[in-house]
């Protein structure tokens, strides 16, 4: 399983369920209130507002506070923000992308690149490590919408590119800018998802051992702790017995 799912993975059995929840429904909200303010304010009409307002959905968010957030972007709030990606490399050289949202961008890119270097990692150019993923869309489903063939099927009539069916639930890939039809397709076959949302997917992976792993961990939860980052990705691999052991 490719790091970004298994990243997920450790971060739903670690806990801090509260702090955790509490700063996820803040950068959800921040990517609706963003999403309307560059589109239309009716998620309909606007495919990025839907997929965000979906992925809300799948993290429990309240309704009010979506909607909420969708009245921000027509009060004017949001205006400033930037989309920023950033590059690095962690422990043991795996690659690391950093999405953020800010108003600062110098205030932001002076606590990223302040958060790698104090934990093992370094900043890098634009393009040092992109190269090692592909932008995809991810549709994440849970055992029960079905055995691995009926998903597989669903998926292929859906037009997606590939899945990944395991004892934990099946994960759809597809094209980054097929994520809208493709996750509509599935949600008419398979009912609601659990998780529908734009991904860096590592091409190439780097494997670590428990050490390893609880150097990267330290790193990404730093930078997952900053309000101003809204995604964190990683290239790595671990085998199922170091998992446990974290």
């Amino acid at each position: 399983m490719a790091g970004h799912s298994k990243w997920a993975n450790i971060q739903h059995r670690k806990g801090r369920q509260d702090a955790a929840r509490s700063k996820l429904f803040s950068k959800l909200s921040k990517e609706i209130t963003v999403a309307a303010k560059m589109g239309d304010p009716d998620p309909e009409k606007n495919p990025r507002l839907r997929l965000a307002v979906k992925e809300a959905k799948s993290n429990s968010v309240p309704k009010d506070v979506i909607e909420r957030a969708i009245k921000k972007s027509t009060a004017g709030d949001g205006d400033d923000y930037e989309e920023i990606r950033y590059e690095g490399y962690g422990p043991n050289g795996v690659a690391v992308i950093v999405e953020a949202m800010t108003d600062n961008r110098n205030r932001t890119a002076s606590n990223v690149r302040s958060t790698f270097s104090k934990n093992g990692g370094n900043l890098g150019e634009t393009g040092s490590v992109g190269f090692m993923f592909e932008r995809k869309g991810e549709v994440s489903y849970s055992v029960d919408a079905g055995d691995g063939d009926t998903v597989m099927m669903a998926a292929i009539e859906a037009g997606a590119e590939d899945v990944e069916s395991s004892e934990d639930g099946h994960i759809i890939w597809c094209l980054d800018t097929d994520l809208n039809d493709v996750s509509n397709a599935l949600e008419a076959e398979l009912g609601e998802s659990q998780s529908t949302k734009l991904i860096w997917k590592p091409t190439t992976t780097t494997e670590l051992d428990l050490e390893g792993m609880q150097k990267l961990m330290k790193l990404l939860d730093a930078l997952e702790d900053d309000d101003e980052v809204q995604r964190v990705t990683a290239n790595f691999e671990a085998s199922d017995e170091v998992m446990e052991q974290l």
